[in-house]
Parts: C-alpha cells; structure tokens; sequence
C-alpha cells in the first residue's frame, strides 16, 4: 500500500500523467477509474489494464468493458493455442504455402508460418489452420478455457470475424493472465510459444507482448490486447475502440507511457 501512495503522488507531480488515476472506484467496486478522455479524444472505446504483481485493475468506461464485441483477429491468440493442441501446426515455424489469391495486403500474399502470420495478422493462415482444427475440437476448447460467448456457429473459419463469438474487454484481461501465469488447459510448452509469437517490441527495460484486431468490413472496431512485462511487474491490458485496431494499440501505449510503466517514443 505504501508502494501505490508512493506511486500515485509520483503520477500527480508529473505534468503528463496528472488525473489518468483516481481514487474513485468503478460500479464493482474492485477497479479504480482511468481519467483518460484526453487520451481517447473523440474516440469512443475503453482499455482495462491489471498489475499481476498487486492484483491493481484500473478501467476507462467501466460500462463498455462489460460489453461484448467480436474479437476479430485478437483471436488469433486462442487459435494459435488449440491449433498447436490440436497439431494443426507443428511449431511457430511451420509454413502454410499462399494460395495465389491477390488479398487486400500486400504481406499476405506470400507463404507464412504461425510466427509470422501473428505479426502480419494473416487472416488466412489462420482460417486454413481453424478448418484443420474442425468445429468440434474448436468449440471444446472454447468451453474449457471459457472464451466469450464460445458460439462458433457463424463457421469454422469466420466465427470470429464480425460473426458469432463475442467477448468483453474484462474476459479479454482474465483470459490474458491466465496465458501470463500458464493456467490455461494447455501444454506449458504451447503457452510459451504463443506467448513468444506475441511479442511486438523488446526493449531493456519493458517488452511488450501484443495482438491488434480490426472489423475489416467497416473499421468500425478495433482491438489491442496483451501483456507488457517491465523488471518490476506484468500488466495485461485490454482496449476496444470505434475505430481500428492501429488506434486501440496507439491508446494503449500512450496509457502505459502516462502512467510510466512504459517508456518509448509515443507521446
């Protein structure tokens, strides 16, 4: 307790993080409230961060990190899991071939492994190894580690695309810390590599471990969710925005950047 009291005056005595933290607690009465409409502007969304070192949730529209939206390709991390499971891919370096169609990206047109097409967000790659998977071993998986709404029945290989499965900010964040803490009903190995193919920028002091997603039909919504580990803790956060998933991921730096658990070039 004395370390938050430390904390908090420190945040208030500098300039650029005065009022993103208060005092006051949310609706549930466990998580304090993010000031941070400066940070999202016009831009309506919510972003949940948790310290899993002191068990502190912070939230920024408590009530819309309740709601649930589709996850679109935020799911590529829960796929990535049950497809190494499942054996639908050997390991993070195991190669699908591009199938010559011309898409929308110019990095998808090419052959890809697991690794890559979690950085590059290769929708196909990952709808290829969801039909590899099938729809019963997809829905069992979703039962167990209890993923959103776990309704495939928009399709194998779209269910997660504007489609049927839906999930809040708040499941995001728990299904976050229990790939952080390994408690998920996976291998420990399949977690590590999944946790490895995440990562999105490796400094001396923090890394950052991430996935965006975008409703690519409108960019009506956008994700980024994850964890960033610093020498003294692990966050995980998880944000949702009108808009797309390079905005969601553009508010959460600046978040963690105001709230100096991060420190990069995002103003």
């Amino acid at each position: 307790m004395k370390k938050l009291v430390i904390v908090l005056l420190t945040l208030f005595m500098v300039g650029a993080t005065v009022g993103i933290l208060t005092g006051a607690n949310t609706a549930d009465n466990k998580i304090k409230e993010l000031q941070a409409d400066r940070l999202f502007a016009d831009t309506s969304g919510t972003i949940v961060m948790k310290n899993l070192k002191n068990n502190k949730m912070y939230a920024y529209n408590f009530k819309r990190s309740k709601e649930r939206f589709t996850p679109e390709s935020t799911f590529k991390v829960p796929n990535a899991l049950i497809g190494l499971e499942e054996k639908a891919v050997e390991d993070e370096y195991d190669v699908k071939r591009w199938d010559g169609t011309v898409r929308q990206f110019e990095e998808w047109n090419r052959d890809h492994t697991l690794g890559s097409g979690m950085r590059h967000s290769v929708i196909w790659y990952y709808q290829a190894m969801a039909r590899d998977i099938g729809a019963e071993k997809m829905q069992d998986h979703l039962n167990r580690i209890n993923y959103g709404n776990r309704d495939i029945s928009g399709g194998i290989d779209t269910f997660w695309l504007d489609s049927s499965l839906k999930i809040s900010a708040l499941e995001q964040i728990a299904f976050m810390e229990r790939l952080v803490k390994e408690t998920l009903p996976f291998h420990k190995q399949t977690m590590k590599i999944v946790k490895r193919i995440m990562i999105e920028d490796e400094q001396d002091t923090y890394t950052i471990h991430g996935k965006t997603g975008t409703r690519l039909s409108d960019t009506g919504l956008g994700w980024y969710v994850g964890f960033v580990e610093t020498k003294k803790d692990i966050w995980v956060f998880a944000t949702n925005v009108d808009g797309s998933g390079s905005t969601a991921k553009d508010i959460t730096l600046k978040c963690l950047n105001k709230l100096r658990i991060i420190k990069s070039h995002v103003d």
